[in-house]
């Protein structure tokens, strides 16, 4: 080998040397930088991940405050938040901080929910923020499709969507998801509930229906004493809060027409058809003859409260959340609150309590297929349609006797048994022939003003991150 050669392979392995010198450093850096990086995204992901903590910690922090110190939104302060407050490491000193938002619901003077917005970030990472909301209340009525202080019977055709519960004994051949809850651990099933002419002593739950997985009996009665709503008190909200109050007509009640502008008509029902053939034992008609336009009224933003003290005709569309109550305090008279037509909402924000101090019934010549949407309370009485007779009635009115549907979304509250379809010896024959019933999750998170409470206690009945 000359010495030429061994140059021309020297030169030959310098080369081979420096290409696989700078493949092997660029793999290095390129690992290096790979390294850092995951290191980056590990901070970035252990920083965000203790921003939420940080800010779940804020709410936890204004639930402990609100205990202390109810319905105080401005936090022991005069003025409007955001309030930033440090967060401390239970091992450390402060590693961050939240700042809370907070937005009381008020209706007619009275907070109803808060709502409070929690950010939360880390020192050394101030601009990686979480934001979490939670809404905070009692819980209501609301979070059930029925509240019953009686025995019930729930037909085969009924289907139900969340907790029904009764103080008394409960028959179910319906269908039902949620909970059926019986504060009795036993009853006595009559005829009337379908158990023949001897009573029966039964489970506080029975029946044919399916899901008697989610049956529960007994459990602690609902007190309905304490569900029932102050009536003085709406009576009050409505003259001296900012609400509307009507008087009595001094004929047969009122009717009032829910408009989808906010607004409503209302009507004096100056008669009503008669009970055909002195047919009145119970069974009224609950039928308008004639009725004299009065106007349209706004209904106040800031207390938005109807107290009306006589029979109230109900029907038409709800815009925003509306309380209306159909009492008489001042005498023994106990007015009650006739569903004439289909009432719903005009979006997912609108709501109705509706309040009668006896009975909520649903009316005579109504739809065939008829929506319902709202919370509904009969305190003395209960909440149903009357029993009516193809026998008793002119030819032209048996078309109402029997209507085809009942689709009630929202919550039942009744004092009394309910019913809205009636059998003759076992068979069909007044009444709603198929009836559909679920809660309403809307009026749950956001309920009517002075809704009633199932609970003292406050807890979150809302709670979400804010992205």
């Amino acid at each position: 080998m000359n010495q030429s050669e061994i140059k021309t392979n020297k030169g030959a392995l310098l080369v081979l040397v420096m290409v696989y010198g700078s493949i092997f450093t660029v793999l290095i850096f390129s690992f290096l930088g790979f390294v850092v990086t995951q290191s980056q995204v590990q901070e970035h992901v252990s920083q965000k991940e203790k921003a939420l903590t940080i800010a779940e910690a804020g709410l936890n922090y204004y639930k402990w405050y609100l205990a202390h110190n109810p319905g105080d939104v401005t936090h022991g302060t005069t003025t409007s938040g955001p309030y930033i407050l440090p967060y401390a490491d239970p091992e450390s000193s402060d590693i961050g901080a939240f700042s809370l938002d907070i937005a009381g619901s008020t209706y007619c003077g009275e907070v109803q929910s808060i709502e409070i917005n929690s950010t939360g970030y880390t020192y050394d990472k101030p601009n990686l923020t979480r934001t979490v909301f939670g809404r905070y209340s009692r819980p209501t009525v609301a979070e059930y499709a029925y509240i019953i202080n009686s025995n019930v019977w729930a037909g085969e055709d009924r289907v139900i969507i969340g907790p029904y519960h009764s103080n008394g004994g409960i028959r179910m051949d319906g269908t039902n998801n949620s909970t059926v809850s019986s504060g009795q651990e036993s009853w006595t099933c009559t005829s009337s509930f379908g158990c023949g002419w001897w009573p029966q002593t039964v489970d506080g739950v029975f029946g044919d229906g399916p899901n008697n997985n989610l049956w529960e009996f007994p459990v602690a009665p609902i007190n309905f004493t304490g569900l029932t709503v102050d009536l003085s008190n709406i009576e009050d909200k409505a003259r001296n809060a900012g609400g509307t109050y009507i008087g009595s007509s001094g004929k047969q009640g009122y009717k009032i027409v829910f408009q989808n502008d906010g607004t409503y008509d209302l009507y004096k029902v100056r008669s009503k058809e008669k009970e055909p053939n002195g047919h009145a034992w119970g069974y009224y008609l609950n039928k308008v003859k004639n009725a004299k336009f009065m106007g349209n009224y706004d209904i106040p933003e800031s207390c938005p409260v109807i107290y009306v003290e006589d029979t109230v005709w109900l029907e038409g569309e709800v815009n925003g959340k509306v309380t209306l109550a159909a009492a008489d305090v001042s005498s023994s008279n106990d007015p009650s609150i006739i569903i004439n037509d289909n009432l719903t909402n005009t979006d997912s924000d609108s709501g109705l309590l509706a309040i009668a101090e006896y009975d909520v019934l649903i009316g005579f010549d109504v739809p065939d297929d008829m929506t319902v949407e709202g919370i509904f309370i009969a305190q003395e009485g209960h909440f149903g349609r009357n029993y009516y007779s193809e026998y008793d009635l002119p030819s032209s009115w048996d078309q109402y006797v029997k209507r085809n549907s009942l689709t009630i979304n929202g919550s039942i509250v009744s004092n009394g048994r309910v019913g809205t379809k009636w059998t003759c010896g076992g068979i069909y024959c007044s009444g709603f022939e198929n009836r559909y019933n679920s809660y309403d999750r809307n009026l749950v998170l956001d309920p009517p003003p002075l809704t009633p409470y199932t609970s003292d206690d406050y807890h979150f009945v809302e709670w979400r991150e804010v992205e």
